[in-house]
């Protein structure tokens, strides 16, 4: 099971200064943890304080020695410039491909981490297509102050599954070769289901920021 830590620094504390720190201590005991992967998502930061904050990060996760992977949150040239794995995009940024073409150019290697939010079956089959290593799928319970509707773990099935009855432009039963996995007010709890409907992880802000992260991740990788 993959574990994927969505960072949101703004509830970490009431002052920028006491925020950060904390986000690189919580950084540091996720990857020690064993989290696969963290995105680095704070976008309402400028370019250059979001570098600053991308290059902490790359050396806290670094100097645990751990395998994680960090990612930046749609911007290319602030996870180019800052030395991270990869980056995450947007379902409406640019495509997987031309984002690994623009990472191959600058560095001469395509050996990025590619991974794409997803809300649909079209978005999912997209990214696939464009050579997404894999792609982060919701909300499945919902999202906190969003009216966005919960796609609910029926539609995490029919895009692990890819197609079905509802999806009458791609042929059932056809397997999803890339990873999914399962954002959106995903709890513990919750976690099970999300599994059994072919998810092949959990995605998350507050499953992995809010309570002791070890603690967390102890409990899923035992399920």
């Amino acid at each position: 099971m993959l574990l994927y830590y969505i960072t949101d620094r703004t509830q970490l504390g009431d002052d920028e200064t006491t925020r950060r720190q904390r986000l690189l201590q919580r950084i540091e005991e996720a990857a020690r943890a064993g989290v696969d992967y963290i995105q680095l998502r704070e976008r309402d930061l400028p370019t250059r304080e979001l570098h600053k904050l991308a290059a902490e990060a790359v050396a806290t996760v670094r100097a645990t020695g751990s395998k994680t992977r960090l990612l930046v949150n749609s911007r290319i040239d602030v996870a180019l410039a800052a030395g991270t794995d990869g980056v995450h995009l947007r379902s409406d940024d640019v495509r997987s491909s031309e984002a690994r073409s623009v990472w191959a150019k600058a560095t001469k290697h395509t050996d990025c981490v590619i991974v794409q939010s997803c809300h649909t079956l079209m978005e999912v089959l997209n990214a696939e297509a464009h050579g997404a290593d894999f792609v982060v799928f919701g909300p499945i319970f919902g999202k906190q102050g969003s009216e966005t509707p919960a796609t609910g773990v029926e539609a995490l099935a029919r895009i692990t599954g890819r197609g079905g009855p509802a999806d009458p432009k791609v042929e059932a039963g056809q397997s999803l070769r890339m990873p999914v996995l399962a954002l959106g007010g995903v709890t513990v709890e919750h976690v099970s289901a999300c599994l059994q409907a072919g998810a092949a992880g959990i995605a998350g802000i507050r499953l992995f920021q809010q309570g002791a992260v070890k603690e967390t991740v102890n409990r899923l990788r035992s399920l």
